[in-house]
This record gives C-alpha cells, structure tokens and sequence, in this order.
C-alpha cells in the first residue's frame, strides 16, 4: 500500500524562490504542495486553514517575520512541523527561531538533495541543521547556556562520569554496552562541547560540578 504524500505550505516573499520549491516537491512521489504564502501573516492564516504536515518557513518575511510567523503556527496547527529556510548563519537566528519551535534550519545556498532531506527529516519529525551553521549554534548555545552540563545529553554525561573516573574507552564500552568507537565518538563530542582538550581538565571539570568527589 502506497504511503499518503506529506503535504507542504510554502511561506517565502519571493515567487520565484516559490516556484522553484514547488516544482522540486511536487516532482517527488511522497510530497506535495498545498499552498503558497508569500509573507508571515499569510503563512500562519494558511497553517491554520490547510493544517499541513510541514512548513518551509523563509526566516525573513515582511508584515511577520519567519520567527514570529512559527511561533503562532506551533500554537495554532501543533502537528505541522515547520522548517526554517535563511541566508543567515549567524546562531542568533538559528536559536530565536527553534525557540519559536521549528525542527529544522536549512540554508537558501543548500543544495537540492540537502533540501529534500530536510524536508523529508522534519517531516518524520526529526531534526534537521544545516552543516553551515553548526559551528554557530554551538558557539552560540555556549554562551548563553547557564551550566555547562546543559550542553551534554544524558549518555554524554554518564560517558563523562566514567571518563573522569579513570576508565579506559573499553572499559566503559564494556559497562555501557557500547562500541569503543562511539565511546571515542561521545568522548570527542564532550571535549567540543565544553571546550576542553585533556582528559586531565575533564576531570577538573567534573570534579567542580560535582560529577566526581
């Protein structure tokens, strides 16, 4: 049995970019486009009236911006899922606008198949980051995050413990039920992200947030 097409409504000023964004998803067996709103105000009436399943939000839109525009569309349709579209790599936008609730934030320069795999990811509800802004988000989380742990998921806090514990990448694969591969792979993402570069100032760290006696 043929699975049902993800609707979409496309909310950006410029028909041309409309256009072009049309033709792409229509051409896709699981896509389709159900309407076209051509600023904030529009995109929100739109959502509200055609409940889609996913809007491609332009960040930038004039008489509502993208930001606010999502932000009335998470309280309004809370199924539809939208995607923010945006020149702009600076992390300040990427935060407002999935504060406002968007699951993902797709530059304008990305290609077609990172387009579509944009789409298709926030539309089973996942998220989706542009690799262009990745650096910026985290940048920007660490300086407006209060405690540093925040940065870290649940797994990468346990990994942390056993780390400043004294345990060997196999050990702690061993316990966790892990490869030793993705224990590197957390190791790395925990140094990143609190911006730590030894193994000794992990421990440091640890031993302040009190992780560790």
């Amino acid at each position: 049995m043929q699975s049902l097409k993800k609707c979409v409504l496309l909310a950006d000023d410029h028909a041309v970019v409309r256009n072009g964004f049309r033709m792409l998803l229509n051409a896709q067996e699981d896509l389709e486009v159900v309407g076209e709103a051509a600023n904030g105000r529009e995109a929100v009436n739109m959502a509200g009236s055609l409940q889609p399943d996913l809007v491609v939000m332009d960040v930038t839109m004039p008489e509502l911006n993208g930001i606010e525009a999502t932000r009335r569309i998470c309280e309004l349709a809370p199924r539809t899922r939208v995607l923010a579209l945006s020149m702009h790599k600076d992390g300040v936008y990427v935060r407002e606008i999935l504060k406002a609730g968007a699951k993902g934030y797709l530059l304008k320069d990305s290609g077609e198949d990172d387009f579509l795999a944009a789409v298709r990811a926030v539309g089973r509800g996942e998220g989706f980051l542009s690799p262009g802004v990745a650096d910026a988000v985290l940048n920007d989380y660490r300086k407006h995050v209060t405690n540093p742990l925040d940065l870290l998921t649940s797994r990468e806090r346990e990994v942390l413990q056993w780390i400043a514990e004294g345990r060997t990448n196999k050990e702690i694969a061993q316990a966790l039920n892990l490869s030793v591969y993705t224990v590197e792979a957390h190791r790395g993402r925990i140094m990143e992200k609190l911006n730590l570069h030894s193994t000794g100032e992990l421990v440091r760290f640890a031993v302040r947030n009190g992780i560790i006696d």
